[in-house]
């Protein structure tokens, strides 16, 4: 039986915006449960008296829609199935496979007895002319794989913690992965999004011929997530090794996979300077288990893992963030929301004295009274450092 997670905080946003006059675009990787949030939504609305007949739902990577080619068709099919005298609920999945879908989009959304959501997995749904044409009309819901506390509410024993979290980082972050029972069907499973993301959303988007070579810059990320980085010397690692690319490929191959919400680029802001510098990103990554299966088990850097896993989550509660540098010392993030600032820095331990010292500094080092947060994987009663807050990660990741 199919474990459904109800994925309350993306569920909220939708309800929120219902008959709303904005079009709904829930985007995100592949597989993170945008189709399943949209089952969800639609029992939802049966739920408050909403008819099976006002409800429209189109799948347009299905064999069922294959005919359906260009925004007319799309128009049209939807068209017919309108209730007149009743508000409709259209839903169409993957909506980037069809030819100038924004057309067929905006047509439907004019329509005073439409409510439109979609979804896509590709950054390129919001780019180009659908931003232009639908600028102000629509609102965007981010969506992620499963968080830790989304993960672990599957199971109904809430101990052995670090299990649980060397699991999710293992096996996947991706929700069906809860049905899967072996390692072996796990790893096909991811490969299937892995090979799925590469061909549909990259390559045949992008038009890449050298598909080896993609894969090596995609090793790289994933094998440096944490570390500050650049097209350039990404180029002048795999030059060095044998593998000749150039800056400008390196730079493309990236975009690409940005676009495809595999991995993500975060910038850098200097705290003291107030301002957003322009050269050095890291790059994090949507799901710590598809590094596993592209890398295999080899010894990690679980400081820079658990520092993954912080990011997301930080995304997941609306902040925008950056790393942050601090004259010559870095901040793991600044996160930024409507309310404020806050200051992050991770590590997988500081039993250390010397360890602890060293990443108590850069906080230590910033002025501002923004809240600061040093975030571990030790299980120590919570202490504060002048005003510096540690908490076990675990913990943190389970409070909201």
């Amino acid at each position: 039986m199919k474990n459904l997670i109800n994925r309350t905080q993306y569920l909220e946003q939708l309800k929120s915006f219902k008959d709303i006059q904005l079009i709904k675009v829930v985007s995100g990787i592949r597989r993170c449960g945008k189709s399943t949030l949209f089952d969800i939504y639609c029992d939802y609305l049966k739920q408050q008296g909403i008819d099976d007949s006002q409800i429209i739902r189109m799948n347009l990577e299905s064999g069922e829609f294959y005919n359906i080619q260009d925004y007319r068709q799309l128009f049209s099919y939807v068209k017919e199935r309108l209730c007149s005298d009743k508000m409709n609920y259209i839903f169409l999945d993957e909506v980037q496979n069809v030819k100038e879908f924004q057309k067929a989009v905006d047509s439907l959304f004019i329509l005073n007895n439409c409510d439109v959501y979609i979804t896509g997995s590709n950054a390129y749904l919001l780019s180009g002319e659908l931003a232009t044409l639908l600028s102000g009309r629509y609102v965007e819901i981010k969506m992620l794989p499963l968080s830790f506390k989304e993960y672990i509410s599957s199971f109904p024993d809430k101990t052995d913690l670090i299990i649980k979290y060397n699991n999710y980082l293992l096996n996947s972050s991706f929700p069906y992965v809860l049905n899967l029972k072996s390692r072996k069907d796990i790893l096909a499973y991811l490969d299937g999004i892995y090979s799925s993301i590469l061909l549909k959303d990259i390559v045949s988007r992008h038009k890449i011929q050298d598909i080896e070579m993609l894969n090596s810059v995609i090793a790289y990320v994933f094998d440096n997530i944490g570390n500050l980085t650049s097209s350039t010397k990404i180029a002048n690692t795999m030059t060095s090794a044998g593998k000749k690319i150039s800056v400008k490929t390196v730079e493309s191959y990236l975009n690409a996979l940005s676009e495809s919400f595999i991995i993500y680029k975060v910038g850098r802001y200097d705290v003291k300077g107030k301002q957003y510098l322009t050269t050095g990103f890291k790059y994090y990554i949507a799901d710590i288990g598809l590094r596993y299966y592209l890398l295999g088990t080899k010894r990690a850097d679980m400081g820079h893992i658990l520092e993954n896993v912080i990011y997301l989550e930080l995304l997941r509660r609306g902040y925008r963030v950056y790393v942050g540098k601090v004259g010559t010392a870095e901040v793991d993030f600044v996160a930024v929301n409507e309310n404020g600032t806050e200051y992050y820095q991770v590590a997988y331990s500081v039993i250390d004295e010397n360890t602890l010292n060293r990443e108590l500094a850069s906080l230590d080092s910033i002025r501002d009274h923004n809240p600061k947060y040093l975030l571990t994987m030790d299980f120590v009663p919570p202490v504060s450092y002048n005003g510096i807050k540690q908490i076990n990660a675990l913990d943190w990741l389970l409070k909201n």
